[in-house]
């Protein structure tokens, strides 16, 4: 059994949780130890999937100066680009183009006909399908939708000066992530504007958008 579902927003507009891609593969599949009642226990499940690969699945093209260290499936017509550096255990789906010149790190698992472009990195994040992270950019511990696209210099935060937990808003009341590193959570369809800067712990809405140069320093709601 899962729990309700309205907890995990601003992803759970969209579909219920048992449906949510972890390494590409829906929930309701997996035996997972961890519990997913808020968005951020999305990052554990994916964390625990994703590390506990043992054997890599290439599929895809690999460009020969791209380096690969760590376990890696990549998926049908994937091509990873010059210049890619993949570091730890990473999942990426069918028909991806991944770099030139970018970097993947550990527990990071990509859906099918994603875009992560020029001097991206990556760090920890489950991203879903038809989702584009524009060059320069930099994601860490965080959770992007569905046709998500992250303009150019869109910067995530992830720890806090004090080094403490991540607090996010669920209902009118901060609740304690249980987690020192934490991004964002974006709903599907959202757009950011160049340069955007998102504080750690803050989600946007799905069909939600950001400015060029918005510094995210609250939860992005959809207008009413």
């Amino acid at each position: 059994m899962f729990p309700d579902s309205s907890d995990c927003v601003p992803l759970s507009l969209t579909r219920k949780i048992q449906d949510f891609p972890i390494g590409n593969i829906p929930l309701s599949q997996h035996s997972l130890p961890v519990e997913v009642r808020y968005p951020w226990d999305l990052l554990r499940a994916n964390e625990l999937y994703v590390s506990s690969l043992t054997e890599s699945d290439i599929q895809g093209e690999i460009h020969p100066s791209a380096v690969i260290e760590g376990i890696l499936h990549l998926g049908k017509g994937t091509r990873i680009l010059p210049g890619v550096f993949i570091e730890g255990n990473v999942i990426i789906g069918e028909n991806c183009k991944i770099g030139p010149n970018c970097y993947i790190r550990g527990s990071t698992s990509i859906g099918n006909h994603c875009h992560i472009g020029q001097s991206v990195e990556i760090k920890n994040c489950l991203i879903l399908s038809h989702t584009n992270v524009g060059h320069l950019s930099y994601v860490g511990d965080s959770v992007l939708g569905e046709h998500v696209n992250l303009g150019a210099g869109t910067t995530v935060s992830n720890l806090r000066h004090d080094g403490k937990n991540h607090f996010s808003m669920i209902g009118g009341s901060l609740v304690d992530t249980g987690r020192r590193k934490f991004g964002t959570i974006i709903g599907d369809h959202v757009h950011t504007g160049i340069n955007t800067s998102i504080y750690p712990g803050r989600k946007l809405w799905p069909h939600t958008s950001t400015r060029p140069a918005e510094v995210v320093q609250y939860d992005v709601l959809p207008e009413n």
